[in-house]
């Protein structure tokens, strides 16, 4: 069998590990061939491919990124999108897909999937907002490269005194903000499941201060004020339709330097969270990860995604991991209100 491979979307700690899973299972134990798609699903839409067998996979597991390339290509925004991609996998003599995406890329995939493109999925965002996964592959490296950030930015601001707000990734769901905060000991966690009262905000950052420390403020780029306007760097849309966020970090600290009359610093970490070497925690949920996808292919089991349930890596249908974001639910939220202001 002829396997092709692609990632989509943002890149992520752990997508190497998943494509080394993948091939040497694929290679040394059922004898499959492999085809490396450039550039999400870009490269099957243009034949753009590059060789995958052993030799491709050696020593990726610890790096960061993906030796594919990645885009946000999305294939039914191209006219005859999907025939020019059927198109190419027939020419390729590829038989098998495995996407490896977030909700836009394995989006795509459960679409095709309908159509009777061989596919399994396997779920990758930094955000661990993906549903029918308890966890997804790259968010404990965000959580950890923030909570490290938390901790440094500490003791900067207690030396200043002076309000810190750090701005992390997290457009619809909070996962990373709620996690880093609570390990960083924040003293507000702000998400975008929960609009937030700036004055409260402002109140909890005083009563820090009167306690003799400087606080720390963690805000997902997507949580919004309760007047609920989500700032905005620009009204441009991708090709998935999503706007471009960024901004809140630095207006919560103008408010909050007017209300409180102490200074405000904002630091936005953005891409930094997502790039580098994996933890071990990612480099073995990927490693699994990929092997089942390959099983799964395999088996001829298409239309599936390969999930992590408690301990076990099991296969679910594409659109339970699509339909449906999965968010930070109140009482995990409540939980964390419990240090704030202290």
């Amino acid at each position: 069998m002829r396997i092709g491979v692609l990632t989509g979307g943002g890149d992520c700690p752990g997508l190497n590990a998943v494509i080394r899973g993948v091939v040497r299972k694929g290679v040394t134990v059922y004898g499959h061939e492999f085809v490396g798609f450039r550039d999400g699903w870009k490269g099957p839409l243009e034949g753009l491919t590059m060789p995958l067998g052993i030799p491709q996979v050696r020593g990726i597991l610890p790096r960061g990124g993906t030796i594919l390339g990645s885009s946000r290509t999305n294939l039914f925004k191209i006219e005859n999108g999907v025939e020019r991609v059927k198109e190419n996998l027939a020419n390729l003599g590829v038989d098998a897909l495995i996407a490896i995406g977030g909700e836009d890329t394995l989006g795509v995939a459960t679409k095709l999937a309908d159509l009777g493109v061989n596919v399994v999925g396997v779920p990758k965002t930094i955000d661990n907002d993906l549903n029918g996964t308890d966890y997804t592959f790259g968010f404990d490296t965000a959580v950890n490269i923030a909570m490290e950030a938390i901790d440094r930015l500490h003791t900067t601001a207690e030396s200043h005194h002076r309000t810190l707000i750090v701005e992390v990734m997290g457009r619809h769901a909070g996962w990373i903000a709620l996690h880093a905060g609570l390990a960083g000991g924040a003293n507000v966690i702000l998400l975008p499941e929960r609009e937030f009262d700036v004055d409260q905000v402002a109140a909890y950052v005083e009563k820090r201060f009167q306690h003799e420390y400087a606080p720390i403020v963690v805000v997902a780029e997507g949580a919004q004020p309760l007047e609920g306007q989500m700032v905005l760097q620009n009204q441009e849309l991708d090709s998935f339709g999503h706007v471009r966020l960024g901004g809140i970090g630095q207006w919560l600290a103008e408010q909050l330097a007017a209300k409180t009359g102490k200074e405000a610093r904002t630091v936005v970490l953005g891409h930094i969270q997502r790039g580098g070497t994996p933890t071990a925690f990612d480099r073995v949920l990927s490693t699994r990860f990929g092997l089942q996808a390959i099983d799964a292919v395999n088996d001829g089991d298409f239309g599936k995604m390969v999930a992590l349930r408690g301990t076990d890596i099991v296969r679910i249908p594409l659109i339970e991991g699509t339909g449906e974001l999965k968010t930070v639910p109140l009482e995990r939220y409540t939980e964390a209100e419990v240090f704030f202001g202290s």
